[in-house]
């Protein structure tokens, strides 16, 4: 009851925005910019692959109505981008874009950003993109990923149990083995069912929409739930057959390991591991890592069962416990592995909120490894007496006879260890803690999977545009005034990508009124005054509307001074200055 009760609090705690895992790193147009004329596309660039929506683009003109637009599409050759064509012609003013797609890991992502064609409109068009995920869908759809977790630990760690451990008494073991068969089946369908409602983003009553359900069973993370449903229903064939076996002959045992690793990869491939770097790499590790849990995890819900319904031979608590060992170097090798991958710096540890999740699991993997070795003890105190226990019953001591009298008694006998010894009463609340501190960490685990990775939140955090939250490129508008009527404005200046090295500007100027105007003549300089290093000519080239080039090359980080000279004549300009800053 406690461990459901923190189950519960951690799914409905959580039932708030999901962060997805594919973080948006540009968009084409840059979001706030005003161009001279309007774009023939929209472009959106994402930190990893994406999958597209019927309804992945909504464009709004300026009086608030939506723009026709071409089918969302990816830009070709590139996964990692999401693409719509324009109209011909656009009316002046500004426009919001509302995307929304599903990252490589299955999680939906969208936002909103802003162009203008022309000048920027003096109101602009509102576009509820809505919560990225329906507060009632995602807790439906969180509670059966909970749910899949730990149904796939114990028929997996039972299983393994049964085969590799062979306990005398299978029989108490029968029915968290069918409840976990299907407690899976069960959850693997509601993740199905609820897949279209949860990637569009809209309520459960949504989810038997015919067209919805068949993109749903179309995509990678529906095909890897109909193969989990489609092994689970062999193995529902194949279960009944093995029941009254007494021992697995290798070939049998071969064939568990690949039920087993197939069942793991229907979450390796729609789950971190399917996006990102070293994809088959992380896939492997992914799944050797979910077995070794379940392994661990359900065949220490076995033995506790069995410790309190009947004998466990001590032969079959010390193979649980060689295999448990072997487990757990299997979850340190590929748990440092996922940690790389996922964090990219010691920064993202403590930075976001995928590295303090992070520290949280590796605290209870501590309580669960000192537990761990808790049971160890236990489990060599109880070899140990029940060895001795059967040594003193093969030789009995001798009595020897007195002469001349009565037989000498015979001497006591030790007591033979019971079923409620101390040996079994300390495994038995070793193991308890064991499972407890256990299923903390399977839930901070299935947390983590709906968690936005350190290393794409880094990515994110140094894209060059703001767009859903994102923080933005080094945009930056420096009025002038030369003083004269008319002769005044501001220069927009886009600094892409803000960053130590090779840089691209773009800047365009508006007059009084707010439209773009053409002056003869724009100069752009960078000085770092802590470090004594420029002024660098930017060397702007006038690229028909805006003031552009692909080759500004700032050598250190730091707080630069941007100078821009306007000239609007022959005998007029004017200067001015703004600072910017530059990461490594």
């Amino acid at each position: 009851m406690l461990l459901g009760a923190v189950l519960v609090l951690l799914v409905l705690g959580g039932a708030g925005p999901a962060s997805a895992h594919a973080a948006l790193k540009s968009t084409d147009p840059r979001d706030g910019t005003v161009l001279k004329s309007a774009p023939r596309h929209i472009t959106l660039t994402f930190t990893e692959s994406v999958g597209l929506l019927d309804d992945s683009f909504r464009v709004l003109d300026p009086d608030n109505q939506r723009v026709r637009t071409g089918e969302a599409q990816h830009a070709p050759g590139s996964s990692d981008t999401a693409r719509v064509t324009l109209p011909g012609k656009l009316a002046q003013g500004t426009y919001v874009v509302a995307w929304r797609v599903v990252s490589a890991d299955s999680h939906p992502v969208g936002g909103a950003f802003t162009f203008s064609v022309g000048k920027a409109s003096a109101t602009v068009a509102t576009a509820d993109t809505g919560p990225v995920e329906n507060p009632a869908t995602a807790s439906l759809y969180n509670i059966a990923r909970y749910l899949a977790y730990l149904a796939v630990a114990l028929v997996v760690g039972t299983a393994a149990f049964v085969a590799l451990c062979r306990p005398t008494d299978r029989g108490p073991l029968r029915r968290p083995l069918v409840a976990g068969w299907w407690t899976l089946l069960g959850a693997t369908l509601a993740l199905l069912v609820l897949r279209a409602p949860y990637e569009t983003g809209t309520g459960p009553a949504t989810a038997f929409d015919a067209s919805a359900f068949t993109r749903t069973l179309t995509g990678r993370p529906g095909l890897a739930l109909l193969a989990r449903i489609a092994l689970l229903l062999i193995a529902a064939v194949f279960a009944p057959r093995l029941r009254e076996r007494e021992a697995w002959p290798r070939p049998l045992l071969a064939g568990g390991a690949v039920f087993a690793v197939a069942l793991a990869l229907t979450w390796a491939s729609a789950e971190h591991a399917s996006a990102g770097i070293q994809v088959p790499v992380a896939m492997a590790s992914t799944v050797l890592h979910l077995l070794a849990m379940a392994l661990w995890l359900g065949g220490l819900t076995a033995l506790l069962i069995l410790l309190h319904r009947s004998e466990v031979p001590a032969a079959a608590v010390s193979r649980f416990s060689r295999l448990a060992f072997a487990s757990v170097a299997v979850l340190a090798v590929t748990g440092v592995y996922q940690s790389w991958r996922g964090l990219g710096s010691w920064d993202a540890l403590t930075g976001t909120t995928y590295g303090r999740l992070l520290i949280a699991k590796l605290a209870a993997v501590v309580l669960l490894l000192v537990a761990a070795g808790l049971s160890r003890r236990w489990t060599a105190r109880l070899v140990a007496s029940e060895a001795e226990t059967v040594v003193r019953e093969r030789v009995p001591e001798r009595v020897p006879e007195r002469v001349g009298g009565p037989p000498a008694a015979a001497p006591e006998e030790p007591a033979l260890p019971a079923a409620g010894g101390p040996s079994r009463r300390g495994l038995r609340r070793s193991v308890l803690a064991e499972v407890a501190v256990g299923v903390v960490v399977l839930v901070i685990t299935t947390v983590l999977g709906g968690t936005l990775p350190g290393r794409a939140a880094a990515e994110a955090g140094t894209a060059s545009v703001t767009a859903g939250g994102l923080p933005a490129a080094s945009v930056t508008t420096v009025p002038f005034d030369i003083g004269t009527r008319g002769a005044h404005g501001t220069v927009q200046i886009t600094l892409d990508a803000g960053r130590v090295g090779d840089n691209t500007v773009q800047a365009v100027v508006f007059g009084p009124d707010g439209g773009i105007v053409s002056v003869p003549e724009l100069r752009l300089s960078f000085t770092l005054p802590a470090q004594k290093i420029g002024p660098l000519d930017a060397r702007l080239t006038d690229q028909g509307g805006y003031w552009g080039t692909n080759s500004v090359t700032l050598p250190i980080a730091g707080t630069w001074v941007m100078k821009v000279t306007v000239r609007t004549s022959e005998i007029d300009q004017v200067s001015g200055s703004k600072p910017v800053r530059i990461i490594g």
